[in-house]
């Protein structure tokens, strides 16, 4: 394999498109910000994929050499910068690893922007972003109907018969996938917004709550389950009728002027309700929310309101484990690992507080060996990076068969899908939940099996 500088040095002289020298002046990689980056290379063995593949520009210190580049004007935006930006997990990984802080994650999205409105796009491609970026992510409308579709699909039975028919392999590799990570129980209904649902007992406050894409259709139960937790905690939940995707995916995908229009839709929602906290239980749309300040501070219109939404967004357990709990009616026995989400744990810097509300059901806690280490989820990484996601979810079900808990507990909808899809390719029947499925278990009736992600078929 050739050695790291020379990897380096291949793709700054690569031109195969007229050159596009620099960044252009729309939100480039902050140019400050890469150069505190010292080059130490601590960050080398948190990075996914530079454990995967081991080229130096697949890592975060070999990306920020290559967005340098650019903007000292020694490279073009071309094929090679793009696919070296894109297959980034963005999990954020290097964040917590380097010394200097360096923000990359805000980096790498950055300079996928630059590529989205610089290259070239291929009719398919500029399609596919179409429909999932402009039409079904910002349109519940649409994700709900989406979402009944596959409901009908299991309930008529035509999913067992297309499984045990074989048709599912004549599929593209990415719609096998994602039929492959479908919930063994999708919901007839998906969840309703534009309600307040009030606290038990003595209030203690008010909070909203993020509906989602993902969790208000395929996994509505963890957010009536998440909804429970907190009212019986003594808070007033109002769901914002108005609320749209997040926009994480966008930013993610370098989708930015779509993500800045999502971000808006949900300040005016969100703006109408006098709350405490507004709470989100999925990773990725945590930092998204978190920064919509960041996202809108050019926007003189709205900059100071996303600045002010964004000190009040908190993820789930980050915002019970503030405020404390009410002691459970039940206590909960077995083993559990708590597989880490990327964006809750590098991008929130949250870790303990899942930890200890797991505890406090009375569960006895196993640590996941690299439990912080992604799980190849990202977002749609899993489907457009199959080779790399995959070797990624093998390193993680290999871990979690030889401790062979009663549970594995995460806080994100990617990862727990990613998760259950990788447990049933092994063969092993350990459930997959949401830390707040298990509070709702230790703070009420719940039937527990009823919700736990099992069953996932290839």
């Amino acid at each position: 394999m050739a050695s790291p500088a020379s990897s380096i040095e291949s793709v700054l002289t690569y031109h195969s498109l007229p050159p596009v020298r620099g960044f252009t002046p729309d939100h480039p990689p902050d140019y400050a910000e890469i150069l505190r980056c010292t080059h130490c290379g601590l960050c080398l063995n948190q990075c996914p994929t530079f454990r995967v593949l081991g080229w130096e520009p697949d890592s975060p210190r070999g990306r920020i050499y290559l967005m340098r580049a650019v903007a000292e004007g020694r490279l073009e935006i071309n094929p090679d910068f793009r696919e070296h930006m894109e297959v980034c997990l963005a999990c954020r990984a290097c964040q917590t690893a380097c010394p200097a802080t360096v923000q990359f994650g805000r980096l790498v999205e950055a300079a996928r922007w630059q590529v989205r409105h610089t290259l070239p796009m291929a009719p398919a491609e500029r399609l596919l972003r179409t429909m999932v970026f402009g039409l079904i992510l910002p349109h519940p409308t649409l994700l709900s109907l989406l979402s009944r579709g596959l409901w009908l699909y299991q309930a008529t039975g035509l999913q067992r018969i297309v499984r045990k028919a074989g048709w599912l392999n004549r599929l593209p590799y990415a719609l096998r996938t994602m039929e492959n990570m479908l919930p063994e129980r999708i919901p007839a209904r998906g969840m309703a917004v534009g309600r307040v649902v009030p606290a038990v007992g003595e209030r203690r406050g008010r909070v909203a709550l993020l509906a989602g894409c993902i969790m208000r259709t395929l996994l509505a139960p963890i957010q009536e389950a998440t909804i429970r937790v907190l009212t019986r905690q003594g808070f007033e939940v109002v769901i914002p009728r108005g609320q749209v995707c997040c926009g994480a995916l966008h930013v993610h995908a370098g989708e930015r002027r779509r993500a800045q229009a999502l971000a808006r839709r949900n300040l005016k929602a969100f703006m109408r309700e006098e709350v405490d906290a507004i709470l989100v239980n999925a990773a990725g749309c945590g930092v998204a929310m978190k920064e919509y300040g960041e996202l809108l501070g050019d926007d003189p219109q709205w900059a100071e309101a996303a600045r002010a939404f964004s000190a009040k967004v908190r993820d789930v357990t980050e915002f019970l484990d503030t405020v404390g709990l009410r002691p459970l009616p039940r206590r909960l026995s077995g083993r559990v690992v708590y597989q880490d989400p990327c964006h809750l744990a590098h991008g929130q810097g949250v870790r303990a507080q899942p930890r200890r509300l797991l505890q406090a059901t009375g569960l006895t806690m196993i640590e996941l060996p690299d439990g912080d280490l992604c799980c190849g989820s990202a977002g749609i990484y899993n489907v457009i990076h199959p080779e790399i996601a995959n070797a990624l979810l093998e390193e993680k079900i290999t871990q979690i068969r030889r401790i062979a808990p009663d549970r594995v507990v995460t806080a994100n909808a990617g990862c727990m899908l990613q998760l259950a899809m990788g447990l049933q390719r092994a063969g092993l029947a350990i459930p997959v939940q949401h830390v707040v499925e298990l509070l709702d278990e230790a703070g009420g009736d719940s039937a527990p099996s009823s919700r736990a992600l099992r069953g996932f078929r290839l």
